[in-house]
């Protein structure tokens, strides 16, 4: 090559037409939406917050009247001393399950619901317990329900009850604590007295249950004095086939103590103790008194 002459390019060397990437740019504009975004959200919590604070603070939404129903036994008094703290609480700040549980704790009452009825109102609905009958225990007598549960204390305020007293259900002592009912036996009671309450003239004849044995129901009715032993099933129909003879087996034995009908077709009748407190032995009546 000749000095002096103009070199051609080489085009392969030629250094490349790049154009500015602007990428300082595109941060910073990354980071102004990132900043939009969160200020707009803070903006809707504050304002969600400012909400919020003004329903709950709102007289509007103040408890003012509790609505109960289905309560009989459970005085309104009782039921306000236990949730009588709602009035005046926010009705929407309140949680409902656990003044249900609060409700519950009252013995009489064996469920219960609690709604609000906006703006200012709770409405309460009670299921009470149903006593079956009167416990005796020691010399306490408690109302008691189908399941176990000794309501209250029997008294002049439940006069009006016409209720069988039971005897055994609680198998404990006086020193071992508050009386629980025996779970076994006071099922025994219940299937007895859901059997013969089909027939209201029967189940009303019947006065007093005595279950001391889980497996043998003995039932005294009213205007008796002879102790029929039903066992723990047919309770009806033994009740009624004693009921068919009753007439005719005191006619022919003086002082039935006791009457036993847990074998099917045959009857066991015993007499009562004589003046020398001698027991005799049981006699088979047959079926029918014969």
């Amino acid at each position: 090559m000749k000095p002096g002459l103009p070199t051609p390019a080489d085009k392969r060397f030629r250094r490349a037409q790049v154009k500015p990437t602007g990428r300082r740019g595109a941060i910073w504009r990354r980071l102004f939406v990132g900043a939009r975004t969160v200020a707009m959200l803070l903006v809707a919590v504050l304002a969600a917050w400012r909400v919020v604070s003004l329903v709950t603070e709102s007289p509007t939404f103040q408890v003012s009247h509790i609505a109960l129903h289905g309560n009989d036994r459970l005085s309104r008094g009782e039921a306000m001393a236990l949730v009588g703290d709602l009035m005046g609480r926010n009705i929407l700040s309140i949680s409902l399950d656990d003044w249900r549980h609060r409700l519950m704790t009252s013995r009489w009452v064996e469920d219960a619901v609690v709604r609000r009825v906006l703006p200012r109102t709770l409405d309460i609905v009670v299921r009470e317990r149903t006593p079956m009958g009167i416990a005796r225990v020691g010399r306490d007598l408690f109302l008691v329900d189908a399941h176990g549960t000794l309501i209250d204390d029997y008294g002049p305020a439940y006069a009006d009850l016409d209720l069988p007293v039971i005897d055994g259900l609680s198998s404990g002592s006086p020193a071992d604590g508050p009386p629980v009912a025996d779970a076994g036996r006071t099922a025994l009671v219940a299937r007895l007295l859901a059997e013969v309450g089909h027939n209201q003239q029967l189940s009303q004849r019947v006065s007093q249950i005595d279950v001391r044995d889980a497996r043998d129901a003995v039932v005294v009715l009213d205007g008796d004095t002879v102790l029929l032993r039903l066992g723990d099933r047919d309770f009806a129909s033994r009740l009624q086939d004693y009921l068919d003879v009753a007439t005719a087996l005191k006619d022919r034995m003086s002082g039935i103590d006791t009457v036993d009908l847990r074998f099917g077709e045959r009857m066991y009748v015993r007499p009562g103790r004589d003046e020398h407190g001698v027991a005799p032995a049981s006699r088979d009546a047959g079926r029918g008194g014969q």
